[in-house]
């Protein structure tokens, strides 16, 4: 895992909590609204979020086995919620490439120097 479980579990109980609200809203940021696979409740996870023609990217900065991510890919989709807009998406696909096209230059770096090369990608649901 590229970043650490204690930092993930800070980051879940304290910090997505306050990110929910401006991620929604900044360039660069969305929020996944995912249902849980065995609680059926719905969770907003705030992430770094580019978009690409008709499809989003996300960088897995906690790894592939995240709940968030094991609950978009168990549904086929989610919403993702950015600068103020609610998008469906489905379709997931995990990737992992060393050379971070799919992010800009200056995120690359940081992606780089935290270790993380996998990523999600969703594309727009049809309806």
């Amino acid at each position: 895992m590229p970043l650490g479980r204690r930092m993930a579990d800070f980051n879940r109980r304290l910090t997505n909590r306050l990110a929910v609200g401006p991620a929604a809203h900044l360039p660069g940021f969305g929020v996944v609204v995912h249902v849980g696979r065995r609680s059926g409740r719905r969770y907003r996870t705030p992430v770094n979020l580019f978009s690409i023609d008709d499809r989003y990217v996300v960088a897995l900065t906690y790894g592939r086995e995240a709940e968030w991510v094991k609950n978009v890919w168990a549904a086929g989709g989610c919403e993702i919620v950015t600068r103020g807009r609610t998008v469906r998406l489905g379709s997931p696909r995990i990737y992992h490439d060393e050379s971070r096209a799919a992010v800009p230059p200056p995120v690359r770096l940081v992606l780089r120097l935290v270790r993380v090369a996998d990523f999600l990608e969703l594309r727009r649901a049809e309806g």
